[in-house]
This record gives structure tokens, sequence and C-alpha cells, in this order.
């Protein structure tokens, strides 16, 4: 009897796999070194004094596989292993390194920030807000001001005709603004007879019912089978809210209406025209203000339970202590100091409106143009939006929103 063990039993040695064909050649001067070869790990680095053809590296197997796509099989089947430079087969494998690849030269993933910036300039991109707020305190032309053109629907006083509305309407007008090659549409949604009634009860519903039917419109394009490329958006991304510069406290239909719109739409509040204000009655304001929203459980934008990191945490609490912004609003320039500037002209001088010395207009044109805009729009989408779109179909079963003509063509 041999003592030979029989092959289909013998222990089979444990071997370190390597790439077969892979050796030092003019096109692949570095083979793969070290334990990491096969198993997904990263290849011995070149000398620094020798360029490397990056997308010139070949391996045998039946195929050209270039650097920059992982010189391996299982790249693509891999979700998620985005290892550009692993030296290995992989086949399939989900190893990767924690700290990241080391790219051998340049590739060019940072070009995809121009990329989203050409495309977005050829496009362009929409923004709809809405002003709310009793007659009289300035609206349509604060939001003239913002957008330094004539955006409002109205920003003339009260005419000899004009009679105040019995009832709450929703108007709104579009322009399409143009800056620096970039087109934006801006839609505003003004809410004119809003708190100018005796009885003001449930004056909040039309509002409501307007917002959700914009999300009711974007939900019925998104579920249809065939789908346009670019669905309209017509959903309110902004609310600003006009608190009347009473100097002592919100109103209780302030306090209603933010109370039961706040989580449907972003909810910024304002105190308008501020220079009826002292600089110390406006801060004892402001003060009382955010003490009654939070003790009425008001979350006004930027809400924090949506601060992504620590930075995003700190410059959101730094914008937080300063609302409710007391603004001014003028369209009319003036001559001071020499320079044109927007403001309002009293006997005892010039209220400058873009002077942070005088008002908070310019830190809520920076806050609501130049660093929260599209952060406004991802919130009315992924926040408000989806909330609304869960509760649609949850109440319809998860299928198709049916209309009343559905239903007859149904019955037909």
């Amino acid at each position: 009897m041999s003592d030979i063990v029989p092959p289909e039993v013998r222990p089979k040695p444990v071997v370190p796999a390597k790439p077969p064909n892979v050796a030092a050649s003019p096109s692949n001067p570095f083979p793969p070194q070290g334990p990491g070869v096969g198993g997904g790990g990263i290849s011995a680095p070149p000398p620094s004094n020798i360029p490397v053809p990056i997308g010139s590296h070949s391996l045998g197997h039946g195929g050209s596989h270039s650097v920059a796509h992982s010189v391996g099989h299982g790249v693509g089947q891999v979700g998620g292993h985005v290892a550009a430079h692993a030296g290995g087969h992989g086949h399939g494998g989900s190893h990767s390194t924690s700290g990241g690849s080391t790219l051998l030269g340049y590739i060019g993933i940072d070009t995809i920030i121009e990329q989203m910036r050409k495309k977005t300039m050829k496009t362009g991109f929409d923004f709809n807000i809405m002003v709310v707020g009793h007659s009289g305190l300035g609206k349509s032309t604060l939001l003239n001001t913002l957008f330094k053109s004539q955006v409002s629907r109205k920003s003339a006083g009260w005419g000899r005709d004009d009679k105040i509305s019995k009832t709450v309407e929703m108007k709104s007008v579009s322009h399409v603004i143009e800056e620096g090659g970039v087109k934006m549409k801006l839609t505003v949604v003004d809410t004119p007879g809003f708190g100018d009634q005796i009885n003001n009860d449930n004056c909040w519903e039309p509002i409501s019912k307007y917002i959700n039917e914009q999300f009711e419109k974007f939900l019925k394009e998104e579920v249809n089978i065939t789908r346009k490329r670019r669905i309209p958006d017509t959903r309110v991304h902004c609310c600003l809210y006009f608190i009347s510069p009473t100097g002592h406290s919100l109103r209780q239909l302030d306090v209603e209406f933010m109370k039961r719109l706040c989580h449907a739409v972003n909810i910024i509040p304002v105190i308008a025209k501020a220079d009826t204000m002292t600089i110390e009655e406006r801060q004892e304001f402001k003060q009382r203000i955010r003490k009654e929203l939070e003790m009425g459980g008001i979350e006004f934008y930027p809400q924090k339970e949506f601060d992504d990191d620590m930075e995003d945490k700190s410059d959101n609490d730094k914008i937080r202590e300063t609302m409710p912004f007391a603004v001014v609003g003028s369209d009319k320039e003036y001559q001071v100091n020499g320079k044109r500037v927007l403001g309002r002209k009293t006997p005892w001088g010039i209220i400058e409106v873009e002077n942070p010395n005088h008002c908070e207009f310019a830190q809520l044109r920076d806050f609501l143009i130049r660093s929260h805009l599209q952060d406004l729009k991802e919130v009315t989408h992924n926040i408000h939006y989806e909330t609304y779109r869960a509760k649609r179909l949850n109440a319809n079963g998860g299928l198709h929103p049916i209309s009343s003509n559905d239903t007859q063509e149904s019955n037909l």
C-alpha cells in the first residue's frame, strides 16, 4: 500500500493568486507586487521620475483593460468600487482600501462640476417664491428690490378703483431673469386679501390648497408611464411671511398660518418696514418673535433637523439667530456720497436698503439667493414633496391617482 493520498482528497496548497502572464514590459513596466496582488490590492507605485502612460497598460486576458478602469475583471460587476488603479483581477470580489485608491495620473473627475455648470446654463432652472402678508407691508416692493427688476404682480400703491379682496386670491406671474449667462425662470405667487378681512378664520386654506395642488401636479407627471424629459416645476420653494412692525408680538393669525404650513413649505419670516422702529425696538421685537415661534413649535427655514454636518449647523445657527430679518424695500435710487443707492428718503436722511447698518435686507438677499437658493429647492423636493407623495400614494394603495375623468371613462 502506498502512503500517497488519493488525488480527490489531497489537500490543496495555499498559493497566493497572481495575474497570469503579467510581467514587466515596455507597455507595463511595473508588474503588481506585494500581498495585495490578485485580491484587489494596490500595486506598488512606480518611481516618480519615470512617466507612466495612463490608459496604455494592457493585460493578456483576451482584452486590453485600461488602468483607468481598474485593471481587472471585477469592475462593473461590483457596484461602488472605484478602485481606478487596483492592480488585480478581483473577479467580482469586493476588496477595497478604506482610504481610497492612489491615482497614478490625472483622470479628469473634477471636470464634472464644469459639465454640470454648462448644462445648467443651457437649460436654466426654476425658482418659485410666495409672499404672504396683509396689504400695505411692501411685499411687491421688496421682491422688486431683491431681484432688481419689476418681477412683482404690482408695485404701485392702491388706486382709486382698487377694492380689497373679499377672499384670499392666488395670483402668480413668471419672468425669465438672466445674469452671467445663467437663466432662471422666477415665479412670484402673491396672496392678495390675506389678513385684510374682519373675520380671517381659515384664510390660510386657499394658500395651503394651492401648495398641495402644485405637489399633486408634479406627482401626476412623475407617475406617468411616459414622462416628460423635464417635468415643469411649479412647487413653491420658499414662502416669505411678512410680519407687521408692531413692536409688541405676533398676531394670532401669524402664529396659526406658520404653524399650519411650516411642514408643507419653507417659511422665512421677515419684519416688514423695519425703518418704523428704533434699533433697540427692533432687537427686542425679534427676540420676542423667536421665543413665540419656539413656544408654538413652529419650524422656519433653515430647519435644525436638516443640517447636514457641523459646518452647515454652524452657518445656519448664525442665520437662525438673526431671523426674522428686519428689512426695508425700495426701488428708488438716491445720491449718497457720490454714489447711487436704493433707499427711502425721510426728513432726517436717506435709509439705504443695502446698508447693513440701516436694515438687514442685504443679509436676506445673500441668504435667499446667494447661499441657500439650491438648498431651498432640495428641501422642497426631498422633504416637503416626499412627505406629500408618501401620504398621497399610501391613500391610493401605491397606485396612480385616479382622476374623475378616468372614472368616467371606465364606466363607459
